[in-house]
């Protein structure tokens, strides 16, 4: 007699997700709102990797272009109607699809735990970034400075090796390079170019970092990376202490991160 085949069922969608998000990839969960097979759930991440239905293989194949294209937005959430992207589709007008953006929790990786970095790991685990912090000092990353669980400290013996270990593969992760000099800014920032975060910041005056990014462009690193640096980090809000240095580099961050110019909300009304 034949031995029987163990059958494995597919992953539920619930743990699509857990996998997606734990390889720090991004994705769409679609849902049905309105129309046939409402509640019905389709996940499609960046690679156009499907799971789940729509009820429809029609609309699951229709969907991926909208999903594409509100990927590469920075929205979190959106609702279509399924005549917005496929007018011809069978009740096209009366289907309405919830687009949910679906992304690892945003990190935060900061060079340099001086009054700055200090105060930035701070202010970021408090608007819920994971935080790394990185020094080469023990004494700056004792237990009692940073006792918010959101904040891991990392002791680094070789600041590359430390700082690129903290990226990993850069998705939702944003670092800001604010160390105590040129030398540890440049090993820094040498790990920083080729792991490709989404965001890059170094501080420093206009002079310090174009110090810094010259050598960056003189040991290799392309033209394409070293326009992602920004630098001197920040928006410009005539920042002076350490905390308002530190709002002034997660408020920039924040923006980067909604896709967002940074501007003054009045500056839109006086406009018109």
């Amino acid at each position: 007699m034949a031995d029987k085949k163990d059958h494995v069922s597919p992953p539920t969608i619930t743990q699509v997700i857990t996998q997606l998000l734990d390889r720090g990839a991004i994705g769409v969960v679609v849902t049905v709102m309105r129309g046939p097979a409402i509640g019905s759930k389709l996940l499609i991440d960046e690679e156009n990797i499907v799971a789940g239905s729509l009820g429809n293989t029609e609309l699951d194949a229709l969907v991926k272009t909208p999903a594409a294209e509100f990927l590469k937005s920075h929205h979190e959430t959106r609702m279509f109607s399924v005549s917005d992207f496929a007018p011809d589709f069978p009740l096209a007008s009366e289907r309405l699809l919830l687009f949910e953006r679906l992304q690892p929790a945003p990190r935060l990786v900061v060079c340099g735990a001086g009054h700055v970095g200090a105060a930035l790991a701070k202010l970021g685990s408090f608007l819920g970034y994971q935080i790394t912090l990185i020094d080469d000092r023990a004494e700056f990353l004792e237990d009692g400075r940073f006792p918010e669980e959101q904040i891991k400290t990392v002791v680094a013996d070789d600041w590359q090796k430390a700082v690129r270990d903290a990226i990993g593969n850069g998705r939702g992760v944003s670092v800001a390079v604010v160390t105590r000099g040129h030398n540890e800014d440049e090993r820094c920032m040498q790990a920083v170019v080729r792991a490709n975060p989404d965001y890059a910041g170094l501080i420093g005056s206009k002079r310090r970092t174009s110090i810094v990014i010259d050598r960056l462009s003189e040991s290799g690193a392309t033209e394409e990376q070293l326009k992602k640096i920004h630098a001197p980090i920040g928006l410009d809000i005539g920042a002076i202490s350490p905390e308002e240095v530190a709002l002034a580099i997660i408020a920039e961050i924040v923006a980067a991160r909604h896709g967002a110019a940074g501007g003054s909300l009045s500056a839109r009304r006086r406009k018109f």
